[in-house]
């Protein structure tokens, strides 16, 4: 563990780091484009300049091994002033696009400028014109002009993804970013060279011009995509949530994400979303609230479930949390009911392996539902759920449909056999417009709340982790657990948002422009 002073201040770094990871490790400042943590070393864009005690001149910190006794430095006025000059070449050519380019707010050029650069421009020629809104592949746009060529894209399709897309093309200012013939941009993690771009130059198509990042919050969850359980960070505001990225876990996904997991967002919204409880008395729909038909079905079912549980189904999905598994189970065994099934339209489908990220289980929480099921009696196919209640072994059943409904392509057909039965309760996140009817003359549709406005666990493939709660997006829906506690006739404190949100399409900046 060598140990090496810093800008004055000594810190003991792990054997084979490099002197940008001893900046980083201290929260230190020091330019730099070309490195990134998760790839390979360039050392192109030569901003990380650093003065080491007894070298014969300037270094660059990212190829640079920390030593025992290394004396370092990127303060003094030398090494200053080559920034500031590697700054002004990397914007003679950089187009003022900054107002309307969706990196703006969060530009690693925008930042560096500011903290690096400042200098008076001393180019008297015109800028080189390159290409605009370039259609890399089905999710990614380029704006050559707006390039550093720091090579990061280059290197993440080479050495990660390893499809090997890009490439940079042509020589001197005419360099650019470019996909070889025939061969657009469309690998399984695309959107990943958008998260590393430090510039605008390669923006998502499916956030550009969407938001703007300074009317935006930000926190940590797991993703639900499949059972791998990515670090990631969701972007959202009153109006909702506008886009996922990943966020580091050395033991998970490490800096990367799928781009189908990007697409989470998109059923947590309320376009996608369940916003009342639904009651069907075998001709007409009645709206309800949550809590007013949880409170009807205690009512109505709890007494019947307990006097014959041998007549009642439990069918669950692996898009829950191990709490609710665990609250759920529990009620239902102290009422004697038996018959737990497992629906997963998905599980192990090897097709949708590779060896990165993907899984072929798009379920968060398969084995946390497995498990659970374990303590109890096990859990049966789908299959035994729908026959039964066909034969009329099971004439209630309670349903806990998936969140995400786009890796469920059996999600109406399963509703429509399970709703045959006499006494049909379903739990959902999703809306049911396209359900026009129910076969059951007693259904009731709960809405669920989804992973974002929940806080729990889930047992992925490679960890078990504990996620927050973000936001809330439909005011009035419930956890599984809430659920089986209003059930049980028992109370819940309920808060419509326990997170305060404030107004932050608001931008507050404006009462403060300070001098032009």
């Amino acid at each position: 563990m060598p140990k090496l002073t810093i800008n004055g201040t000594e810190v003991e770094v792990k054997e084979g780091a490099t002197v940008i990871e001893a900046f980083k490790q201290m929260n230190e400042d020091i330019a730099h484009y070309c490195w990134h943590p998760g790839l390979s070393i360039a050392g192109v864009c030569r901003l990380c300049m650093i003065d080491v005690e007894g070298a014969r001149g300037p270094q660059i910190a990212c190829n640079t091994v920390a030593k025992e006794g290394m004396v370092v430095t990127n303060q003094s006025e030398q090494i200053k002033d080559i920034v500031k000059w590697g700054m002004d070449f990397h914007l003679i050519n950089h187009p003022l696009d900054c107002p309307i380019c969706d990196q703006a707010g969060e530009c690693g050029l925008q930042e560096q400028y500011m903290k690096f650069g400042q200098y008076d421009p001393e180019m008297d020629q015109p800028k080189v014109k390159k290409r605009k809104v370039v259609d890399l592949g089905e999710k990614v746009v380029l704006d050559s002009e707006r390039c550093i060529l720091c090579s990061r894209c280059v290197r993440f399709t080479d050495e990660v993804s390893k499809t090997k897309e890009l490439g940079i093309f042509n020589r001197g200012d005419r360099s650019e970013v470019g996909t070889f013939a025939d061969k657009p941009l469309n690998n399984k993690y695309s959107l990943n060279t958008v998260d590393i771009c430090p510039v605008g130059a390669l923006t998502s198509k499916d956030f550009r011009f969407r938001q703007r990042v300074w009317y935006l919050k930000n926190d940590n969850t797991v993703c639900n995509g499949c059972s791998t359980g990515c670090n990631v960070k969701v972007y959202y505001n009153e109006e909702g949530l506008f886009r996922v990225t990943p966020e580091h876990n050395e033991e998970v996904n490490g800096y990367w994400m799928c781009d189908e997991g990007r697409d989470i967002y998109k059923f947590a919204n309320k376009n996608q979303r369940l916003l009342k409880a639904k009651k069907y008395d075998g001709s007409n729909w009645q709206e309800l609230t949550a809590g007013k038909a949880m409170q009807e079905l205690h009512h109505s079912l709890f007494d019947d479930v307990k006097t014959n549980c041998s007549k009642v189904g439990v069918v669950f999905t692996g898009q829950y949390t191990n709490e609710e598994y665990a609250d759920a189970m529990q009620t239902f065994k102290s009422l004697g009911v038996a018959s737990f099934f497992e629906w997963n339209d998905t599980a192990d489908k090897a097709g949708d392996f590779d060896d990165l990220l993907i899984r072929g289980d798009k379920n968060p929480n398969t084995k946390g539902l497995q498990d659970e099921a374990a303590n109890h009696s096990g859990l049966k196919k789908l299959e035994d759920a729908i026959n039964a209640v066909n034969s009329g072994q099971i004439d209630t059943i309670f349903v806990m449909a998936p969140e995400n409904i786009s890796v469920y392509p059996n999600y109406q057909s399963t509703y429509e056999a399970l709703s045959k039965a006499k006494n049909f309760i379903w739990f959902g996140a999703n809306k049911t417009d396209g359900f026009e009817k129910s076969n059951s003359q007693n259904t009731y549709l709960i809405p669920m709340k989804s992973y974002i406005e929940k806080t729990g666990t889930f047992s992925g493939a490679k960890a078990i982790q504990k996620f927050n709660y973000v936001t809330t997006i439909v005011a009035g829906a419930l956890t599984l657990s809430e659920a089986m506690t209003l059930f049980q006739g028992k109370e819940i404190e309920f808060e419509l948002r326990s997170k305060p949100m404030t107004s932050l399409k608001n931008n507050h900046f404006t009462l403060n422009r300070g001098k032009l």
